[in-house]
């Protein structure tokens, strides 16, 4: 078994690269990149939205009908 971060390989069809293996530290690092730019962009998201703010009485009665 191999130790050390391994280099990519790609797998070619017709002379043109169809996919890529990759270390699985890397791929944990690329998904893990990937992730956060998610998070960040729905932040930036919400963020643009304007804050609406009730009263506690009408979230109540909506979470908690009948209480």
């Amino acid at each position: 078994m191999r130790c050390g971060k391994r280099k990519p390989r790609f797998i070619v069809e017709d002379g043109k690269r169809i996919a890529v293996t990759l270390d699985i530290a890397e791929y944990d690092q690329i998904v893990e990149y990937v992730e956060e730019i998610e998070d960040l962009v729905a932040l930036q998201e919400v963020r643009e939205e304007p804050l609406q703010f009730r009263s506690l009485d009408e979230f109540l009665s909506e979470h908690n009908p009948g209480v």
